[in-house]
């Protein structure tokens, strides 16, 4: 069906793990699409669905923000290979609004392509994720699956989305245009989402410091901070020569924490919680402690309510005990 297919669980809360940071200008053909968008300002696509639309790099930050009140499945695809697209356009139309399908034309946004590609560690066109709260989850990549898998993916996608809160419905074009359904974020709060959207790791995790003075109590601050760490930790890391130097060398709690955030950042939290959880139990003193402040703070950006969370910290006790 899919050639790296990854299912979500529920409750993924890893927020801004795409870099918006690295966009280029524009080329000729960037400049023909801004041209197409401003005389269609709502960015739907040549179909006219309201819940379709044809993302642009300089559109794709509120594409992202979109994700705090409905689903989004994110569509990277290019000419010759999209055979088999119409399914999600089909599965757009068929969620009557609950979910956004958000398509980016790799051609013509290059840059923004290729930070999608190596953000969801693909190796191949047609790359689809949803997005939850701003956070990222790779459905499949290398061709598109037959109608009823992609339908049976779609569930998982509502799950996901029903279980972190995101239960919104598009209710027509015109509301395409409309500000996302959610409270007006406060001021060291908007810094750090822009920033983010600057790709500027470092100002961000500076912004939610900030608030965490202000408010040690801020749990969005210290989860935002939490998830800034893993990015920053794992931005410009090679996967697979990371992981080829964790397996060479699992004695080695530095190789494993790398390897720990990059599973966390490609959506495989039980294994980055089962990673850091093998390390706690064949190591003591100092190095066990750093694997398992380590793990707290992976934990805090998942959410502490999340079922995977609970089972781990649980684990997490009889190792320590």
């Amino acid at each position: 069906m899919t050639s790296q297919p990854s299912a979500p669980g529920p409750g993924l809360n890893l927020r801004g793990a795409v870099d918006l940071g690295a966009l280029a200008a524009r080329n000729s053909r960037r400049e023909e699409v801004a041209r197409r968008a401003a005389a269609d300002p709502s960015g739907a696509a040549a179909g006219g669905s309201p819940f379709v639309v044809d993302v642009r790099e300089e559109s794709f930050a509120e594409v992202v923000q979109r994700s705090v009140e409905v689903p989004v499945l994110l569509e990277l695809w290019a000419e010759g290979y999209d055979t088999g697209a119409e399914v999600l356009q089909q599965l757009a139309a068929e969620a009557g609004g609950r979910v956004l399908l958000a398509r980016v034309d790799a051609q013509a946004n290059p840059q923004l392509a290729q930070t999608l590609v190596q953000t969801l560690q693909a190796r191949a066109l047609p790359v689809v994720a949803a997005v939850v709260k701003q956070q990222p989850v790779p459905l499949f990549t290398g061709s598109y699956p037959a109608l009823e898998d992609a339908r049976a993916l779609l569930e998982e996608v509502l799950k996901l989305a029903e279980a972190n809160g995101v239960t919104g419905r598009l209710a027509g074009g015109d509301e395409q245009d409309a500000e996302p359904a959610e409270p007006q974020l406060p001021p060291l709060h908007a810094e750090a989402r822009a920033a983010l959207a600057a790709g500027d790791l470092e100002g961000a995790a500076a912004a939610y410091q900030r608030a965490l003075a202000q408010d040690p109590r801020d749990a969005d601050a210290a989860e935002g901070l939490a998830r800034t760490g893993v990015l920053r930790r794992v931005q410009g890391v090679d996967l697979d020569a990371a992981r080829a130097a964790a397996a060479a060398d699992p004695d080695d709690v530095a190789k494993q924490l790398v390897v720990a955030d990059l599973d966390l950042v490609g959506g495989h939290v039980e294994d980055a919680f089962a990673r850091l959880l093998a390390v706690v139990a064949r190591t003591a003193g100092e190095e066990r402690d750093t694997a398992r402040v380590h793990l707290l703070e992976l934990f805090t950006v998942v959410g502490t309510a999340d079922p995977r969370v609970v089972k781990a910290r649980q684990a997490l006790s009889r190792a320590l005990f």
